[in-house]
């Protein structure tokens, strides 16, 4: 078997009880799990049996092709495509295991021929996807058996009005819109309160480890633990530079891992001098520029690491977008295919 010198960790535990929390926060509103993007770049499979284990029983995905990655689909469980049903996705009217959140007129009409029941989005004010208020109230909607009418938050991750002015608007519209449940917030959306629930809440990037409001600090397990192997031990003298473009110079003599991780790995550009890997209760500074398969780190305080041996990067994920200035949603879904994904 070939060996990967790249792992990425995943806490099936901590997801659970991720979905836990979540839940709990929801109130009397069930709680889904947007597991699209391969759940967020973690693997879709495991995480939608972890998830099913810990009683979660409504999942999201992007697309038709990510829906039937899944197949075949536990029939207790319920599977809804986020992009509806596009002019080339009439295939998918046979996959009968997904539902499509419809977004516009032109979807309404290719899925009402089918008779089947879909779920619905409303624009409440992203303007991304969605059904216009208007077009709804001139009766877009008549004759769709909706399961779920929902409407997607812009600002949720801020303390914005306009997140009072959208749960006004979806409140208003859905009361005169036919449908089993309502939907709306997101895991930013579930920390503003219960107000924000309705009936069922789709948490994607809390459950893998994101804090996406203060609310939710302290309460949110990291899942996701980069791991990658010393290629080399190096010493560097003082005055010697690293890295391509020289961008650090040692001021004393120094001890360096360099490991097998990079850009094309999804450990970008952006950690290069302000990164940081764990070892033991420590932590040790990436140093230089982060190149495409390798980055270096400054070891001087761990003379037992040795070729061969495994170092974890420090990926929780609010210090790790602080550290580099990326999202906590690119953190994850950037994580490339080298790195070996195993949970435990």
């Amino acid at each position: 078997m070939v060996h990967y010198p790249l792992r990425l960790t995943l806490d099936g535990d901590a997801l659970a009880s991720n979905w836990h929390w979540l839940a709990h926060r929801s109130g009397g509103a069930a709680c889904g799990a947007a597991v699209k993007a391969d759940a967020y770049g973690l693997g879709a499979r495991q995480a939608v049996k972890r998830l099913q284990e810990a009683g979660c029983r409504d999942f999201f995905v992007a697309t038709w092709a990510e829906a039937e990655a899944l197949m075949p689909w536990p029939g207790d469980l319920s599977l809804s495509v986020l992009h509806g049903i596009g002019p080339r996705d009439k295939a998918a009217t046979a996959m009968e295991r997904a539902r499509p959140v419809l977004n516009s007129v032109e979807q309404v009409k290719r899925w009402r021929e089918t008779g089947r029941s879909c779920d619905v989005m409303i624009d409440t004010g992203i303007n991304r996807l969605g059904l216009g208020l208007t077009e709804v109230a001139d009766g877009a909607l008549e004759g769709l058996r909706i399961e779920t009418l929902m409407s997607h938050l812009a600002c949720a991750d801020e303390d914005s009005p306009a997140n009072e002015k959208q749960r006004k608007a979806f409140h208003e519209i859905a009361s005169r819109v036919e449908a089993r449940r309502r939907s709306l917030a997101n895991s930013a959306g579930i920390c503003l309160g219960r107000d924000y629930a309705f009936d069922l809440t789709r948490p994607g990037l809390a459950l893998y480890g994101g804090v996406p409001r203060p609310e939710a600090a302290g309460h949110i397990r990291q899942v996701a633990r980069v791991e990658a192997e010393i290629v080399q031990r190096r010493r560097v003298e003082r005055g010697g530079a690293v890295g391509y473009g020289g961008t650090f110079v040692a001021e004393r003599p120094a001890e360096l891992a360099i490991v097998n991780l990079g850009y094309a790995d999804g450990y970008l550009c952006g950690f290069s001098g302000t990164g940081r890997a764990r070892i033991g209760e420590r932590f040790a500074p990436v140093v230089g520029r982060v190149s495409m398969d390798l980055t270096a780190i400054r070891v001087d305080e761990a003379p037992e690491l040795q070729e061969g041996d495994w170092i974890e990067l420090d990926y929780d994920l609010p210090s790790a977008a602080a550290q580099s200035g990326l999202s906590q949603y690119e953190l994850l879904t950037t994580l490339g295919h080298r790195l070996k994904r195993r949970w435990i």
